[in-house]
């Protein structure tokens, strides 16, 4: 079947349509434009660089996230262009964002501002790996004060200038929309740093409440506007708080400090009728999956193979109660065709007949 609409996605996502392969382009199978590159000088053709192009080759069929609207991560944001390289970063929801700004520069690296107001240091000769992190904008409750006013929802740069007309071009579309909804851990990760938000559950953790309360006020406030206008069948968060072992934060931390909110935004968001609730997080997912259903979180990507996610087992332990994406080995795709179909054929067609599942690779390519 071809095209992805509204229905379809709901269909499959209800377990209505077990057998149903679709891959989704946005976010679930998206590509690193230096994948793009290397592809092409493997020999793939150039028109792989029209990406439109290039996913209508692979078969990937189109979700409409909502990335206009400033209120989740915003991936492959282009921040600055240096001798010729382009430095992509992401962005959290803040607004304004942090000024790019050069602090150091060597032969080798290159030290910056980014709009996140993290201090980042990129290799010049790949920029778009991933930065080391050595600054990050709060630092104590003087920071935190000033940073809050990034986080006002009523900021008008949050929206598309043209509101109306967006409003009634978004509700034409006949594919899924997407609207991101934030996250609670690993925006205050990217914002604290990561061993400083450690530390700072146990010396201040009113202040953590204090910033998760304000990110939960501010999302709230964005997705009531948004479905006041806009209809969307999903609604996503991104959280990475997990590595290979597991979750970065106790079980009983999450119950705590997290629960709370995702059920405040979920309850909003069911009330909206929408029932479809996607989470982005790296690392093992067995501790976090229970607690993400229990706040009405029911659609877990990319579960990473090597961090010991098994979506085959999960699909048996949970039945219809959790839509997956991933769980394609990237590490299969180095190996070459047979060690890639070996993969595929393990899994996705158990995965397929029992419905619920967005085939991709465990991560971006």
């Amino acid at each position: 079947m071809s095209g992805l609409t509204k229905e379809r996605f709901l269909d499959i996502c209800r377990f209505k349509s077990p057998g149903d392969l679709c891959l989704v382009d946005t976010y679930l199978n998206e590509l690193w434009p230096q994948t793009i590159i290397a592809w092409i000088e493997q020999g793939a053709p150039d028109f792989f660089t029209d990406v439109p192009r290039a996913k209508k080759y692979f078969g990937f069929e189109t979700m409409r996230w909502l990335r206009e609207i400033n209120s989740g991560l915003l991936h492959g944001t282009v921040i600055h262009q240096h001798e010729g390289s382009i430095i992509m970063d992401y962005g959290t929801p803040i607004s304004p964002p942090f000024e790019y700004q050069v602090i150091n520069e060597d032969k080798r690296t290159l030290t910056f501002i980014n709009p996140n107001g993290q201090t980042a240091k990129v290799l010049k000769d790949n920029p778009g790996s991933m930065p080391m992190y050595v600054d990050w904008p709060i630092k104590d409750r003087a920071s935190w004060q000033e940073f809050r006013k990034r986080l006002d929802p009523t900021t008008p740069e949050r929206y598309p200038d043209n509101w109306n007309d967006y409003i009634q071009k978004i509700n034409n579309l006949t594919e899924p929309v997407v609207l991101e909804v934030g996250g609670f851990f690993g925006y205050m990760r990217e914002w604290v740093g990561s061993e400083k938000v450690f530390y700072l559950f146990h010396d201040d953790p009113n202040l953590v409440e204090e910033i998760m309360d304000t990110v939960l006020e501010m999302e709230i406030e964005i997705i009531r506007r948004v479905a006041n206008n806009i209809k969307f069948e999903m609604a996503a968060y991104w959280e990475d708080m997990a590595y290979k072992a597991g979750p970065l934060i106790s079980p009983d931390m999450f119950r705590k400090f997290m629960m709370p909110r995702y059920k405040k935004i979920n309850e909003l968001l069911h009330n909206m009728g929408v029932d479809i609730i996607f989470v982005d997080c790296d690392g093992n997912l067995d501790m976090l999956i229970p607690l993400w259903l229990e706040c009405g979180v029911n659609f877990v990507w990319p579960l990473e193979v090597a961090a010991g996610n098994d979506a085959v087992a999960l699909r048996k332990k949970y039945g219809t109660d959790l839509i997956m994406g991933g769980n394609i080995d990237k590490r299969a795709l180095a190996m070459g065709k047979e060690a890639t179909k070996k993969e595929v054929m393990s899994k996705v067609p158990f995965l397929l007949e029992k419905g619920g599942y967005f085939p991709s690779v465990d991560h971006l390519v």
